[in-house]
């Protein structure tokens, strides 16, 4: 072999180990590359799983900070404490929805005490009677019956203010005694059944009154014919109408 032939052949070799290092160092390049994109995906990953962590930790804490909201609104709430405010008319839709949670109250909690607080103009004296005789009965069955009145305890409220346990007024309230209303129609001795019904209606009336106060028969029925009877807090607490007095009466002075 002579020098040019060994001479080609050297550079061949060499162009040859050349082209296989660039094809090294291009290989390498690549797997560099495929690390790193791999590095920043796993790292993209941890971000988004720690952004979810922190969001399940801040949905967390909502459910937490709306729980504790609603056990404070709980706690501060007359259903907690058997509190049921009757406010307006006695009828049959206000008796109904009341009876309805006092069962709640009593199925739940056998022998709670329960306090319904009476702001009423009256009402229907039967659809009244029918809730005076239920909330006897929850006394009867262990529950301590509490009954309030603020505003007014009109007609029917002041029948019902009677059917409590312990029986309070607050100082500016208003307390109505009169005798029950009807209409009558129809032909004459309906009417005059219906009056004798009535008639006996009053003295059930009268009875529920003069059983738990210092009044008489006799007195109520002089003071309600034909009238409305209005007496204030001191009034009935001095008659025995009420147990208590809540509040300070505004001092009146005769100027």
């Amino acid at each position: 072999m002579n020098d040019s032939d060994g001479s080609s052949k050297r550079g061949y070799v060499s162009a040859n180990l050349e082209a296989a290092e660039i094809h090294k160092n291009e290989a390498e390049a690549e797997r560099s590359i495929a690390e790193a994109r791999k590095a920043s995906a796993e790292a993209r990953k941890a971000s988004a799983e720690a952004e979810e962590c922190e969001l399940d930790v801040r949905s967390a804490s909502i459910k937490v900070r709306k729980a504790e909201r609603e056990e404070r609104d709980l706690l501060a709430g007359d259903e907690y404490y058997h509190i049921y405010r009757f406010i307006g008319h006695v009828d049959g839709s206000s008796v109904e929805k009341c009876m309805s949670k006092l069962t709640q109250w009593s199925r739940l909690n056998p022998g709670c005490d329960i306090e319904v607080i009476f702001h009423s103009p009256g009402g229907a004296v039967i659809a009244g009677l029918a809730l005076f005789d239920f909330l006897r009965s929850l006394s009867d069955s262990g529950h301590k019956i509490t009954t309030g009145a603020t505003g007014m305890a009109a007609s029917m409220g002041g029948i019902l203010i009677q059917s409590g346990d312990h029986r309070w007024m607050s100082a500016e309230a208003w307390y109505m005694i009169h005798r029950a209303a009807f209409g009558a129609a129809g032909k004459v001795y309906e009417i005059e059944d219906e009056v004798e019904w009535v008639k006996r209606i009053e003295k059930r009336i009268i009875k529920i009154f003069s059983s738990r106060s210092t009044l008489t028969p006799r007195r109520i029925k002089r003071n309600w014919d034909r009238k409305d009877w209005w007496l204030d807090s001191d009034q009935c607490l001095e008659m025995g109408l009420v147990d208590e007095v809540r509040g300070k009466s505004v001092l009146i002075t005769d100027d």
